[in-house]
């Protein structure tokens, strides 16, 4: 299958970005070193052209309805220009996918989802709708950037006159940015260090990539491929649907009960109910490596006698903490932060210990 292309894919090509296949697309991976890139955006300022993610519209007066019994959490408490995360759960206790909703009226919203189950999302949301909600998939007509880091604020303002450092976390508003009218600039990100991410139309995208890079340049902007990204989302313990989430994980196993909301009914909630109450068998944790070690997806846990409990499903090394860090599913009695795991790399234990999410404290 032919890759996709995002709107300024020639232009990460003309940045000496590394293009990698990434969820069907051609993706900028790295465009320096993935340290130097992670360090820019941990300490300063960095884009991420995310232009491959997925967005669909849901209008109509039924559409939080929809909403309500497709998402596992309570919709009705958003308000307009807020967002909230949640999941799409399927009907054998998995998760089609993990996602963003974005209130823009009582009857308009905005869901954003993973580039590698556009598709597979929107059949899913639509088999769904027999209320006839209006659904529209603006995914190949929307660029996505994200501009993260603690100077976001201070190297984009001179692009709006929304006062971004007065936006709350999870808030978005539409406005006039970098001269382009109804853009979506929202408080929200994937990586713990601040930022912003912005929505518009492929159309604009060159020239708010270059108005951006223009007033961010006394703050030394860089362009950050998706190898940071990587890393920069493990340091808080961010999921990444296909690692650590996919069709056959529990929500609640995976750490989602706080998105999993019983005050409603949603597609198989009364399972997961069943599943809370009857107790969870097993639980995604976050480890860090004592002895030295980088840990990779699929790599088995074991623990002292070196029996398996269970699988990486992220890892690698924390360009920030300097050391190899990971999440992965253990046995239930693994769980308790300070528990001593070992890692299995190239057939050697190596010792590892439970610890609370972010890695990164703040």
């Amino acid at each position: 299958m032919e890759l996709k292309k995002v709107a300024l894919h020639d232009l990460h090509h003309k940045l000496g970005a590394k293009m990698v296949p990434f969820a069907g697309f051609n993706m900028p991976v790295r465009y320096s070193s993935d340290i130097e890139e992670h360090l820019a955006v941990r300490n300063g300022v960095g884009v991420f052209d995310v232009s491959h993610m997925g967005e669909f519209i849901l209008k109509g007066p039924q559409a939080l309805d929809l909403i309500q019994r497709v998402t596992s959490n309570d919709a009705a408490k958003l308000y307009d220009g807020k967002v909230q995360y949640a999941y799409l759960p399927n009907e054998q206790g998995g998760v089609v996918d993990d996602l963003l909703v974005y209130r823009i009226n009582a009857e308009e919203y905005m869901l954003v989802v993973n580039a590698s189950n556009i598709e597979k999302d929107y059949h899913w949301i639509a088999a769904r709708n027999p209320e006839g909600v209006a659904m529209h998939d603006i995914s190949d007509q929307t660029s996505l950037f994200a501009v993260q880091g603690p100077l976001a604020v201070e190297a984009l303002q001179p692009l709006t006159a929304t006062k971004l450092a007065g936006m709350e976390y999870y808030t978005f508003v539409k406005t006039e940015f970098a001269g382009v009218k109804d853009v979506i600039v929202s408080a929200t990100g994937y990586t713990g260090a601040g930022g912003f991410e912005i929505y518009l139309p492929n159309e604009h995208a060159e020239t708010v990539w270059n108005r951006i890079f223009e007033a961010g340049a006394p703050y030394r902007i860089k362009p950050i491929g998706l190898g940071a990204r990587d890393t920069l989302r493990l340091e808080m313990g961010y999921h990444l649907y296909g690692n650590d989430l996919d069709d056959t994980t529990s929500p609640l196993e995976a750490g989602l009960g706080w998105v999993t909301k019983f005050t409603k009914s949603f597609t198989h909630s009364e399972h997961h109910r069943k599943h809370k109450e009857t107790g969870l068998q097993r639980k995604l944790v976050a480890f860090a490596m004592v002895d030295r070690g980088i840990p990779r997806g699929h790599y088995a846990i074991l623990n002292e006698a070196g029996e398996p409990i269970g699988v990486v499903t992220s890892g690698t090394q924390s360009p920030s903490l300097g050391k190899g860090i990971g999440m992965g599913y253990v046995k239930a009695a693994y769980t308790t932060p300070g528990t001593e795991i070992f890692i299995n790399i190239r057939d050697k234990p190596v010792r590892a210990e439970v610890v609370k999410l972010p890695f990164l404290k703040g």
